[in-house]
């Protein structure tokens, strides 16, 4: 149950972002606020390699998407990013990547 619990407390900052999209339709207002969100989540606790994961979740991310969007595998209504994606949406995934690292090492009892 510990494990859980921390694996979830990992995830929070996601859920909160991705609640908050319906509810703040400018993205550049959304951009800042999750700015905000993943700021305070560092500050609170920040790993080794966390900042080296988020980069890297960050260019993936914002290439993966930038190719799916232009091959119409999906395709999005908000396009403030190269008039293709969300602006915000690279960082809802780099800190994807993450928590989804801090959950493995959970996991492994690292």
């Amino acid at each position: 149950m510990k494990k859980t619990s921390h694996i979830f407390l990992n995830a929070l900052p996601i859920l909160i972002m991705v609640g908050l999209i319906p509810l703040v339709p400018n993205d550049y207002n959304l951009l800042l606020v999750y700015i905000l969100i993943i700021g305070a989540a560092f500050y609170v606790k920040i790993e080794k390699n966390d900042i080296l994961i988020f980069i890297f979740g960050f260019f993936i991310m914002l290439a993966s998407e930038y190719l799916f969007i232009k091959t119409d595998v999906e395709t999005f209504q908000r396009n403030s990013l190269f008039g293709t994606m969300p602006v915000w949406l690279p960082l809802l995934w780099a800190y994807g990547f993450v928590a989804i690292k801090r959950a493995i090492n959970i996991l492994d009892d690292r």
